[in-house]
């Protein structure tokens, strides 16, 4: 018998705020997060792109030193939104440690600013750089830090599942969730996805021709979804997670249930692993609806992907034309954000139950001329009372990976 899947506790550090009231506020205030770069010796002027979505003030994070040692900032992004979520739902040690509760979380490749400080040591000809690195900085630099020191800091014994799929990382992390509670191999997965301010991460994009450029001198008018005169993505960086839950477990605990997750899609381009695909998008598109049980007429929001790259965003349009038609808004929320990389999914999904909460569906940022090729689409152009039953949350990664989550108002 297959189980609903309820979320029941989500939180968030993001460039525009590291509580749901603030992040809320600057959605609905338009507010951006796009900073300039600070300053890098290593990269800083080989760098065509100068802008980066910036958690600032930096949030305030303290765990014990023994959870710590084995943390580089991405882990600790990690282990602070799973630490609010794990208030928020007040499970007990018991049932932390009953292995029934797991973990889904990834980035886009563990702590690359750790990952520096070890290549940096293997380079140079200091023995004293060399013999300095340690077991604890492996910890922090693999690709399943965020997991693993979540599971260890929080005594969490349950399945551990850490997808490092760039962009689609923590959508993944929910889909998967999703389905080990559905088909009852778990009742409860913390969920979500991290990473860390790092230039390295601009410079790969960078160098691959996919940021914004042109907007150096004004970093808060970039990057632009949709638009005409969009130019590319802005990196960011962020943390969330969301826990999720067997609908009837959490009724009997008298939990409060901030949405369900009704659906998930997940595919692969089969092609070329940079450039979209908008059949690659579409097939994903339909295996999200048939999760979901959904016709394309019930949908009435997506949030989607819309990096502000010059194809990217034609490509989705289009699909979400294909599919959804013309009834459902849309937003691409990363005007604000930033591409926050493995996080987006979920700080996207839960600036959706936010709109669902407060019956509003806050616009994309710096869309102000729809690229004639992005038409098609009810574009979200100013903040709009409406009430949203079922949204789509879509995510694309490099690689060729696709994913889209169905949310639905709880009732």
């Amino acid at each position: 018998m297959e189980r609903r899947v309820v979320i029941t506790a989500a939180a968030a550090l993001t460039p525009i705020g590291v509580t749901k009231t603030q992040i809320w506020k600057n959605l609905v205030d338009g507010v951006s997060g796009v900073r300039p770069l600070r300053p890098d010796p290593l990269l800083g002027d080989r760098l065509r792109c100068q802008v980066f979505g910036t958690i600032d003030p930096p949030a305030e994070i303290q765990f014990e030193r023994k959870y710590r040692k084995t943390m580089g900032p991405v882990a600790l992004y990690a282990c602070q939104t799973a630490k609010e979520v794990l208030e928020q739902v007040g499970f007990s040690p018991e049932y932390l440690t009953s292995g029934r509760v797991g973990v889904a979380f990834g980035s886009l490749h563990g702590s690359p600013s750790v990952q520096r400080t070890v290549y940096e040591a293997f380079l140079s000809h200091s023995q004293s750089k060399f013999h300095a690195i340690s077991a604890a900085d492996y910890l922090k630099a693999m690709a399943h830090t965020t997991a693993v020191n979540i599971a260890r800091t929080f005594h969490i014994t349950g399945r551990v599942i850490s997808s490092c799929t760039a962009c689609t990382t923590s959508s993944q992390s929910i889909g998967f969730g999703y389905e080990a509670i559905k088909f009852g191999m778990q009742d409860a997965m913390l969920c979500g996805g991290a990473d860390e301010y790092d230039t390295t991460t601009v410079a790969v994009f960078d160098h691959l021709q996919a940021t914004s450029t042109g907007y150096n001198d004004a970093p808060s008018r970039t990057p632009r979804p949709f638009d005409a005169k969009r130019d590319g993505m802005v990196v960011g960086e962020g943390a969330g997670a969301v826990m999720l839950e067997d609908l009837e477990a959490a009724k009997r605990r008298g939990a409060t249930i901030l949405g369900e997750v009704i659906g998930f899609g997940c595919g692969n381009n089969g092609g070329d692993m940079i450039l979209p695909n908008q059949q690659g998008v579409e097939l994903t598109l339909r295996l999200a609806l048939e999760s979901a049980r959904l016709a394309p007429d019930a949908v009435d929001f997506v949030s989607a992907h819309a990096t502000a790259t010059r194809m990217g965003d034609v490509v989705e349009a289009q699909a979400i034309r294909q599919k959804f038609g013309e009834r459902a808004w849309v937003t691409g929320l990363k005007g604000n954000f930033g591409h926050t990389m493995g996080a987006c999914g979920v700080i996207e999904a839960i600036a959706v139950l936010l709109m669902m909460e407060h019956n509003a569906i806050v616009p994309t940022l710096n869309l102000e001329e729809v690229d004639p090729r992005c038409a098609g689409v009810r574009h979200t152009l100013q903040v709009r009372e409406e009430r949203i039953r079922v949204a789509a949350v879509q995510s694309f990664a490099f690689g060729g990976v696709n994913t889209c989550l169905f949310l639905r108002r709880f009732e």
